[in-house]
């Protein structure tokens, strides 16, 4: 793995001119999900020095080291597990992968057992009453991947209400609370070390609203922690009991399916939970098992990457045909723009390639009425992922089949327009899922985690570490420290 400009098959591939759309129809079909990339601008010739390119960066040893637990973030010399978190038993016979499925099978345990007895009305708050709200409070990856999972699956709720607050903004936790009663209230904070500056003061702010009517004994049974600070969540008044860690291993944007999936946990039920688990395994293991060439989350990364750095496209948009996945595209827009937008490679070196497109994306059909128009006859080609749900968990009259006709109707147009003033040739990925049950839900995201980390890997980078996001917390402390730190805009912090 080094510069992929230097490598034979990158230079075969800026010397391919993209072909007509109307690639042989060629699709992956799991059980239940189907990946159909037949309206993309290659060929087979394309494709397979695609295939070349990955095996020149090593691709297939990145993967094994992936599932084995290396310390493949070399930035932090961490290993990168998240897997682990979704496997009943360990993909590897490494040591490493074995002990983190051990100890995330023993927080599952421990998450099942606390779920089950707030969701049965057997956990009480502090006046005797059970829990009818629960708070997620976190932010970055500690809300958006659970915020998202629990939209995607509301028609699935059936015991509880599940808020989020993740914004320093005080109107976020203001409006949450105002419709809340304390007596009934769970919240659950939501930070790796416990010192993240927007998640501790929507935290305290919760704290102080609480003891407007409970005690300090009483945040045993409303306030819950995931985190692995101890001693900061006991001085906070969490009894540890009320704490769920993960490890290190875990980065916080592929962190929904450990200890920060509580929340999840508590909307659907742990019999569901583990069925979204057990979708990312399958997925896991097809990543794992597949051959390149019929590998979905590696075909996901190289035409990703034929895309952004030989078709010069700037821009990704994901599309899901489904108003409970309308948080999608942001949760992809973290996951990939955190993950690969870097212009410094694994080495530290600076890179004159591209590296992660903007990802941005809106729910159909309310997209066709924003967007649509520049994708279909914009200056920039814009590639696009479709979403589409075939059976529709809601029975509400036409409804579905109606969205369903949009959906392959704009695919059509974009791929082949009409001849005249929509010429059509813009490229596009259909996934089809049978139904948007957890199962699907957890087989869509990992692919998706899977071909980050693709790319990462064609394009030399550690995508398991966010030095930028670093350096603006850094910057946020100093100026609130020392205000003279902000310069120009000193007086905004004046009374």
């Amino acid at each position: 793995m080094g510069n992929p400009t230097k490598t034979q098959s990158w230079k075969a591939l800026t010397n391919k001119t993209a072909p007509t759309i109307g690639y042989q129809d060629h699709s992956i079909q799991l059980d239940g999900f189907r990946f159909d990339f037949s309206k993309q601008r290659i060929n087979k010739d394309i494709l397979e020095e695609l295939i070349n390119l990955a095996r020149d960066q090593n691709l297939e040893d990145w993967r094994n080291r992936f599932f084995a637990g290396e310390k493949i973030n070399n930035s932090e010399n961490r290993a990168v597990l998240h897997t682990a978190c979704r496997s009943r038993e360990s993909l590897s016979d490494s040591p490493a992968t074995k002990e983190a499925v051990k100890f995330s099978l023993q927080v599952l345990g421990k998450m099942k057992n606390f779920a089950d007895t707030v969701r049965s009305g057997s956990h009480k708050g502090f006046s005797g009453k059970s829990i009818t709200d629960v708070v997620n409070i976190g932010i970055g990856g500690s809300d958006l991947g659970p915020r998202m999972v629990c939209q995607a699956l509301a028609h699935l709720h059936d015991k509880l209400n599940v808020h989020f607050v993740s914004n320093v903004d005080g109107a976020d936790i203001h409006q949450t609370l105002e419709c809340l009663n304390p007596e009934t209230t769970l919240f659950l904070i939501a930070s790796k070390t416990f010192t993240t500056q927007e998640t501790l003061t929507n935290a305290q702010t919760a704290k102080d609203w609480f003891l407007k009517k409970g005690t300090e004994k009483d945040i045993a049974k409303h306030f819950a922690a995931l985190s692995t600070n101890l001693e900061a969540t006991q001085e906070f008044g969490i009894s540890d009991e009320m704490v769920f860690p993960f490890e290190e291993w875990v980065g916080g944007r592929f962190s929904l399916w450990s200890a920060i999936g509580l929340s999840i946990m508590l909307a659907i039920g742990s019999n569901k939970f583990q069925e979204l688990l057990d979708g990312a395994n399958e997925m896991d293991r097809h990543f794992r098992d597949a051959s390149l060439d019929e590998n979905i989350p590696v075909l996901m990364g190289l035409l990703g990457v034929w895309e952004r750095n030989f078709m010069n496209s700037t821009a990704l948009a994901v599309l899901p045909y489904a108003e409970n996945l309308s948080l999608f595209p942001l949760y992809l827009q973290q996951l990939d723009m955190e993950s690969n937008g870097k212009s410094q490679d694994r080495d530290g070196d600076n890179i004159e390639y591209a590296t992660a497109p903007v990802n941005f994306g809106q729910a159909g059909t309310n997209g066709q009425h924003a967007f649509y128009q520049a994708l279909h006859q914009g200056s920039d080609i814009i590639p696009t992922d479709f979403i589409v749900i075939k059976t529709s968990p809601y029975k509400t009259g036409d409804h579905n089949r109606k969205l369903l006709a949009n959906a392959i109707a704009q695919t059509q147009a974009l791929a082949y327009g009409n001849g005249n003033d929509f010429k059509g040739e813009r490229p596009l990925s259909l996934f089809l899922l049978d139904e948007l049950n957890p199962r699907l839900l957890g087989m869509l995201v990992a692919a998706y985690e899977h071909k980050i980390f693709v790319q990462g890997v064609i394009w030399n980078l550690n995508s398991f570490d966010q030095p930028g996001v670093e350096l603006g917390k850094k910057l946020a402390k100093g100026i609130l420290e020392n205000p003279e730190n902000a310069k120009n805009y000193a007086y905004l912090f004046k009374n």
